[in-house]
């Protein structure tokens, strides 16, 4: 017999967290998520200040004794106000083959939003845009590039099903970055090079706090009429700074100055799933060991673009141009030398954001993964 059961004890945690490990063991693209990072995700609010305007509920499938599958519902203030009033979301979807599980996963997450006074619900965010948004419904062959999503191919069916729509695509773009960009693109570089006004300097990572702040101010500003936008708090940028501290290099990140004022930013990571995938999801007891000893100086196949930004002053200008083309090449060249790269990954990058596939076409990358929001009214 199916059972719905809310997770509330430490026990209920744990089942919820280990249920993909089972689900994905079969197959060959899954990268086991650090069992760490997951707990402090659903933890509450001292593992992640998503909690300070956020409120999430969590629920397991049972069938037979047998977790079947688990599913999150989530408020968040910062939604509400910058998406829309009654905007509620669902995520953290795992699910066996099973149409009535789902169904009653979804129906149960759907029921405690209207409950909330939400009018309609969006999914899946694990837990919010700034987590794993979207569900993978396109680019299955290969294993997801650091902090992105992967699932099972059949969720988008069993979703669907339940009378859900898309709303939203958000792509990845891969690239080959060890050989030079195509030449108008090095001519662009060359301009930018002539241009006494713009500077393009590496991130300062003695002084973390700092520069972490001066990105936050831009990205929040860059990024604020994008679709889906919440912005991040001064509280959670301190927590994912210090999260990533240990993948932050400092080749890796440039922020851009004109005429000595920085607005623009570009992050970069070594593909630290291909240095976790051994693991099995565990740093104890040897796993801290090998991963700290791997961060040293990591060597990787793959480096993402996670987060790129410039300053709503200047978007449209010429400037911006030369300023995004010199931070992606002159990152393009250090990833090569130092940590080893021949790929790349931008995104994820919104289906309608015509600026940033512009950039992603003119260094010819290519779409590998389509990650979906969907919507249903309640």
């Amino acid at each position: 017999m199916l059972k719905i059961i809310a997770v509330e004890s430490a026990a209920d945690r744990v089942r919820f967290v280990e249920l993909p490990y089972r689900l994905y063991a079969n197959d060959p693209n899954f990268v086991p998520p650090l069992r760490a990072e997951v707990h402090a995700l659903i933890g509450g609010i001292k593992g992640n200040p998503w909690f300070e305007h956020g409120r999430a509920v969590m629920w397991l499938a049972e069938e037979g004794g047998d977790v079947v599958g688990r599913i999150s519902a989530q408020v968040d203030t910062l939604v509400l106000e910058y998406m829309g009033a009654g905007t509620g979301h669902w995520g953290m979807f795992e699910c066996v083959d099973d149409q009535i599980v789902a169904d009653a996963l979804l129906q149960t997450a759907e029921d405690w939003l209207r409950g909330e006074g939400m009018t309609r619900a969006q999914g899946p965010f694990s837990l919010s845009i700034w987590d794993e948004p979207g569900l993978l419904v396109d680019g299955f062959g290969q294993p997801p590039t650091v902090m992105m999503g992967h699932h099972l191919p059949y969720y988008r069916r069993l979703i669907e099903a339940r009378g859900y729509v898309g709303v939203k695509d958000m792509h990845t773009w891969g690239l080959s970055i060890d050989k030079p960009f195509p030449e108008i693109v090095q001519r662009i570089v060359a301009a930018s090079e002539r241009n006494s006004k713009l500077v393009t300097r590496r991130v300062d990572k003695s002084r973390f706090a700092e520069e972490a702040a001066l990105i936050l101010d831009i990205l929040n500003d860059a990024w604020s009429t994008n679709w889906g936008f919440v912005p991040l708090t001064p509280a959670e940028v301190a927590h994912v700074g210090k999260k990533l501290k240990a993948i932050v290099y400092e080749d890796l990140i440039r922020i851009a100055e004109y005429e000595g004022v920085p607005v623009g930013f570009l992050i970069s990571l070594p593909d630290i799933n291909e240095l976790t995938r051994d693991l099995g999801g565990r740093l104890f007891p040897f796993g801290w060991a090998k991963l700290l000893w791997r961060l040293r100086k990591p060597q990787v196949k793959r480096l993402r673009v996670p987060l790129m930004g410039i300053r709503k002053s200047l978007q449209g200008h010429r400037v911006a141009s030369l300023m995004a083309f010199q931070m992606i090449e002159y990152i393009r060249r250090d990833a090569v030398e130092k940590f080893g790269a021949i790929e790349g990954e931008i995104g994820w990058i919104l289906d309608d954001n015509g600026p940033m596939r512009s950039i992603a076409d003119a260094i010819e990358s290519k779409v590998t993964r389509t990650y979906r929001i969907y919507e249903r009214s309640l």
